[in-house]
C-alpha cells in the first residue's frame, strides 16, 4: 500500500484527523477576506463586459500574416478620423490566422471605413472582412437569460437538498456556492478577462462541481450522526469532522484529476494560441473549481454544524457527551466514585487503627492461632504464614470476645423439665 493510500486509510478510520470543524473561525475569516476583496475589486474594476452583454462592433478576418499591434493601431486610427473619439478596440488571435476586432458601436460609414483600411493595411479585400453589429438590447436579453438561468439552478439545488437531506443542509451550501460565485467573479474583475457566454457556461459548471463536492460530504456527515442522539459518545461536530476527514482524501484527488486538465487548456488558450473563449470558460472552471473544493471542506461543513449546534437536543447531547469525558481520567479510564473512594479510605483507617502488639508484630509474616477458653477468654499466638492470615486471627479474635456467654444455673434446669413433660 502507497503512503497515499495508507494515509487515506488513517483519515478513514479515524487513527488520524485533522480539527477542520474546531478551527471554523480560522476558515471563516479566511473567506471573508478574500471576499471582501473580491468585492472591492467589483466595485472598483468592475468586471469587463464582452460585446455580447455591452453592444458593439465585431470585425472577423484571417490574416496569417497580421499582427495584433498592425491591426489595433489601423482600426484605432479610422475611429477617430471618422468619429473623432477613440473606443476601446479589443483584438484577438484565433487559431488558423483569423482574428476577431470588438469596438464600440459604430455608424455605417464608419464601419465601412474600417473594412476598407484593414483591406489595405492586410494586403485582402474589405469583403474578406466580415462585420456584425450587436445591440445593448440583445446584450440586456443574454443577460437576462442567463440570470435567469442562474436562479432556477440555485432553486433546484436548494429543493434537491431540502428533499435528500434538510433545510439546513441546503442552505449551508447555498452559502457554499455564494462563496464561489462571488471569488470567481473577483478574480476575473482582477485579473480584466472579458465576461462572454463562455464565462456563464463555466459559471454554471462550477456551481454543479461545488453542489457536488458538498453533497458527498454531508451524505457521510448524515451517515455520521444517524443515531447519535440516543448516545453520548460524540457531538454533532465530532461526527461531522470524522465525515470531513473521511472524504478529505477524495475530494483532493478529484479536484486536482479535474484542475490538471483545466489548467492545461487555460495555459495553452493564453499563451499559445491566444483563444479568447476558452481563457474566459478555463479561468472560471479553474477558479470556481479551485473555490468550491475549499469550501465545501472548510465552510460548509462548518455552516451546517453552526446550524446544527443550536437545536436544543444537540446543546443536549453536548452536555451528555461532555459529562461523560469529563467522568473519564486522563488515561480514558473512568474515575472511581465517590463512594468507592470513601470505602477505601475507610478500609485504610481500620488498617491503621489496628494495635501494633507484641503478638500483632509476632504474626506479621505469620499465621494466627485462636484458643477459646470457657470462661470466655482469647488467646492469640502467631505463627508462620502471610499477613492475610494474620488479619484473619484478629478478627476472629474480635468476634470471639463478643460472642454471649451460656447463662448458669436456671436455663439449664427449664430445658429439662421441658423435655420430661414431652416424654
Amino acid at each position: 500500500m502507497s503512503r497515499l493510500a495508507a494515509f487515506s486509510q488513517k483519515l478513514h478510520t479515524g487513527a488520524a484527523s485533522y480539527d477542520i470543524i474546531g478551527k471554523r473561525k480560522r476558515w471563516f475569516l479566511i473567506s471573508l477576506l478574500l471576499i471582501l476583496l473580491s468585492i472591492g475589486s467589483l466595485g472598483i474594476k468592475q468586471l469587463n463586459f464582452g460585446v455580447e452583454f455591452s453592444g458593439g462592433s465585431v470585425f472577423q478576418l484571417t490574416a496569417p500574416k497580421a499582427t495584433e499591434g498592425q491591426l489595433q493601431k489601423v482600426v484605432t486610427e479610422t475611429i477617430r478620423e471618422e468619429e473623432g473619439a477613440q473606443g476601446d478596440v479589443i483584438v484577438q488571435g484565433v487559431s488558423g490566422g483569423r482574428w476577431r476586432i470588438q469596438t464600440p458601436s459604430l455608424q455605417a460609414e464608419t464601419v465601412t471605413a474600417v473594412q476598407d483600411a484593414i483591406g489595405k493595411e492586410v494586403g485582402i479585400q474589405p469583403d474578406d472582412v466580415s462585420q456584425e453589429q450587436i445591440g445593448p438590447s440583445w446584450g440586456l436579453e443574454v443577460s437576462k437569460k442567463a440570470g435567469l438561468g442562474l436562479g432556477i439552478f440555485l432553486l433546484a439545488c436548494v429543493i434537491f437538498l431540502w428533499a435528500v437531506f434538510e433545510w439546513k443542509m441546503a442552505m449551508a451550501a447555498m452559502i457554499a456556492l455564494f462563496h464561489d460565485l462571488v471569488i470567481t467573479a473577483g478574480v476575473y474583475s482582477l485579473v480584466g478577462f472579458e465576461v462572454s457566454p463562455a464565462t456563464v457556461i463555466g459559471f454554471l459548471t462550477i456551481l454543479g462541481y461545488s453542489l457536488y463536492d458538498t453533497v458527498v460530504v454531508f451524505d457521510k456527515v448524515r451517515e455520521n450522526t444517524a443515531g447519535i442522539l440516543g448516545g453520548n459518545r460524540i457531538t454533532f461536530s465530532g461526527a461531522t469532522n470524522l465525515a470531513v476527514n473521511q472524504t478529505l482524501a477524495r475530494s483532493i484527488n478529484t479536484s486536482v484529476v479535474a484542475l490538471l486538465p483545466v489548467a492545461g487548456i487555460l495555459v495553452v488558450s493564453t499563451a499559445i494560441i491566444s483563444a479568447t473563449t476558452l481563457q474566459d470558460l478555463a479561468l472560471a472552471l479553474f477558479v470556481g473549481m479551485l473555490a468550491g473544493t475549499y469550501s465545501s471542506i472548510f465552510i460548509a461543513s462548518p455552516a451546517l454544524t453552526m446550524l446544527k449546534e443550536r437545536e436544543p437536543r444537540m446543546i443536549s447531547l453536548r452536555r451528555r457527551v461532555e459529562a461523560r469525558e469529563a467522568a473519564q481520567g486522563g488515561d480514558g479510564k473512568p474515575k472511581r466514585s465517590r463512594k468507592a473512594k470513601v470505602a477505601a479510605s475507610s478500609a485504610a483507617a481500620d488498617d491503621a487503627e489496628e494495635p501494633a502488639d507484641d503478638e500483632a508484630a509476632a504474626g506479621k509474616n505469620g499465621t494466627v492461632e485462636v484458643d477459646e477458653h470457657g470462661d470466655g477468654k482469647v488467646t492469640v499466638k502467631a505463627a508462620s504464614g502471610s499477613s492475610a492470615a494474620k488479619r484473619s486471627g484478629q478478627q476472629q479474635a474480635r468476634r470471639g470476645s463478643q460472642r454471649p456467654q451460656p447463662k448458669r444455673g436456671g436455663g439449664s434446669n427449664k430445658r429439662k423439665s421441658k423435655g420430661k413433660k414431652k416424654r
